[in-house]
């Protein structure tokens, strides 16, 4: 398997913490922009995507700050993805904080996919 490398991105977004963490920590918040569907059993969340399906491990989360998953798959590696919803001490605003893993030829597809997510996510929530 390809060496996978982190990368970090971050997105404005107007919306409260407490409010933006129901979308990314509760499958009915993740089922209105991450996935077409998403159940839990647990700390084990499956997503499904036009009829695929993949399951990810809960391994942290933080009330109104951040949730962090590791899919199934690479249960014995390091690789994780963290959704961290952060507010500036000063001017209050909030951004989301993405951090991921992709292998080196997928960090561009996957950074695209993640601004496709949020935008989709900035949609529901009304915060375009």
């Amino acid at each position: 398997m390809e060496e996978k490398i982190k990368y970090e991105m971050e997105f404005p977004i107007h919306a409260s913490p407490s409010l933006l963490y129901q979308y990314i920590s509760t499958p009915s918040g993740l089922s209105e922009w991450y996935a077409d569907n998403v159940n839990s059993r647990g700390e084990i969340f499956t997503f499904i995507w036009e009829g695929s399906e993949e399951k990810a491990k809960l391994v942290s989360k933080k009330s109104d700050e951040r949730i962090k998953f590791r899919w199934i798959e690479e249960d014995d590696t390091s690789y994780y993805f963290e959704i961290r919803i952060q507010v500036d001490d000063i001017t209050k605003d909030v951004s989301i904080m993405v951090t991921d893993f992709a292998e080196e030829s997928e960090v561009e597809e996957s950074k695209m996919l993640w601004e496709n997510m949020i935008s989709d996510l900035k949609q529901v929530l009304g915060s375009v």
